[in-house]
């Protein structure tokens, strides 16, 4: 339950403001004045702070500087006349979220809290990126992610979401670059604004400058209609481009350009375009080396590394791996309405000893992997994919091909010793392929090996796929492509 902190000399308004979040469930405290809400603030946890601006003995800006300096991670409304609308503006800017009119409609209020509770999240969940922050010319790092520091998280965010400048997000992937673009964009001044997002590598060359800038009907081969670009698209909020080191020497001159002048031209055209847009830059990408190599432009480089940040890997972090574990265990909880309530310390060590090459994508993906799997309401070892019990570094399809194999020893192992084995089924199936006829050909042999074998699984398990899964020790998702591949059915085993 949110704890919420109501501020305001006007009784009336203070209780009925109070009244109506309890109404919503929130939990609420009142205070009088600007000074006895520092105090509090001082003396409890609030997850927000609805604040008047004109109080006696201290103002809603001052309270604002004072709470903001004790915990960022604060969220604080300001309520205003509309007279005041100006005083509001600037507490915006000074690190409150948002502002509200009087006189305060009780569904607007909500509504908004509810949005600045979600932008709170965004930030909490960067904490598990562990992002450094590098400020000015001395290039000195500021640690912020450990999963015990997040007031400094959401001091770095507060940093950046109170600048224009642009941000260049360094890391390997699935360490939740786009993540913390989207908690700068969405706490930040910009945040009713559009954010939009490119995957500058995944866009083909000879249409990246059409998809940025847009271009004019006829201005090549099948522009049958004038289109608007991805920066015009964003005017007034954030673009941000992923994988930015993947575009060419060509597209990097008009990308500097629009950094420098705030201008483009669509494809086609002769008519410059003013735009003011937020521009946020990601790529694991070595943009030293690509400098000394001439494939990516110093200049641009500069002008996008005004904020650095950089997300380290979470090999390098293994701390924080059991709070990670926790958080999507609680975000699956949710998204698939189950009670699962933690995992079993022998799984817990073999994430923790894991490699992650994949970082944190490929430690949700995993988590979600032991949801299938999982009958139970704590997560054990047996739930894990054999990669991470193996210890292995490979996270992708293709790295992983091997792994997805089906190991024969270890196979005929899992299932003799786990599996319900009818005793009329003992015969039927011989571990190996027949040889007899002098062939020798792998790929057949193996095929054969698989399909027997997994028939044989799904005849022990009465065609269920989950259980089949599990006890014959194949990822589910394997089993399935194998299923498909030598169309078995396995209705043919209920």
């Amino acid at each position: 339950m949110h704890k919420v902190l109501v501020v305001d000399d006007d009784k009336v308004l203070q209780q009925n403001v109070k009244q109506a979040l309890e109404f919503h469930h929130f939990v609420v405290d009142v205070a009088d004045n600007g000074k006895e809400a520092v105090t509090k603030v001082y003396g409890q946890k609030y997850d927000l702070v609805v604040m008047d601006v004109n109080m006696p003995e201290m103002d809603g800006i001052e309270a604002l500087t004072e709470i903001k300096k004790h915990d960022p991670s604060v969220i604080v409304l300001i309520l205003t006349a509309y007279s005041n609308v100006s005083d509001a503006v600037k507490v915006v800017k000074e690190g409150a979220y948002n502002y509200l009119e009087k006189p305060i409609s009780s569904d607007n209020l909500v509504a908004l809290i509810k949005r600045a509770l979600k932008a709170r999240s965004m930030v909490e969940t960067v904490g598990f990126s562990s992002p450094t922050l590098s400020i000015g010319d001395s290039g000195s790092d500021k640690f912020v992610g450990e999963s015990n520091a997040m007031k400094k998280v959401f001091d770095v965010i507060s940093k950046l979401a109170k600048v224009y400048t642009p941000v260049l997000i360094r890391g390997e992937s699935g360490t939740g670059k786009e993540l913390v673009a989207k908690a700068i964009h969405y706490n930040s001044p910009r945040k009713d604004e559009k954010f939009v997002t490119i995957n500058c590598g995944a866009i083909p060359e000879n249409l990246i400058e059409s998809e940025l800038f847009g271009h004019e009907k006829g201005a090549f081969t099948g522009a049958d209609q004038r289109k608007i670009g991805k920066f015009q698209y964003a005017e007034g909020g954030t673009i941000f481009l992923d994988e930015i080191g993947d575009v060419s020497g060509a597209m990097q001159v008009k990308l500097l350009r629009v950094l420098q002048e705030k201008t483009f031209t669509p494809v086609g055209s002769n008519r410059e375009i003013k735009v003011d847009v937020r521009i946020i830059a990601a790529s694991h990408k070595p943009f030293e080396e690509m400098i000394k190599e001439g494939t990516f432009r110093e200049d641009l480089f500069y002008r996008l590394n005004v904020l650095p940040v950089y997300l380290p890997p979470l090999r390098e972090r293994k701390s924080d791996i059991p709070h990670l574990v926790n958080h999507y265990i609680n975000y699956f909880n949710n998204v698939h309405n189950l009670q699962i309530k933690g995992v079993e310390a022998k799984a817990m060590d073999a994430l923790s000893n894991y490699a992650w090459p994949g970082n944190i994508r490929e430690l949700r993906n995993i988590i979600e992997h032991c949801f299938i799997m999982e009958s139970a309401d704590t997560i054990h070892l047996s739930s894990l994919p054999s990669i991470v019990l193996k210890g292995k570094n490979h996270h992708t399809e293709e790295a992983s091909h091997e792994e997805t194999m089906i190991d024969l020893e270890e196979i005929q192992k899992s299932v003799l010793d786990h599996a319900p084995m009818p005793a009329s089924d003992n015969s039927h199936f011989s571990f190996g392929a027949n040889f007899n006829d002098g062939k020798l050909d792998f790929a057949i042999a193996k095929d054969q090996f698989e399909r027997e074998f997994i028939v044989h699984a799904l005849k022990m398990n009465k065609g269920r796929i989950n259980q089949t899964a599990l006890n014959a020790n194949i990822p589910k998702k394997t089993l399935l492509r194998k299923i498909e591949k030598y169309e078995i059915n396995p209705k043919d085993y209920y």
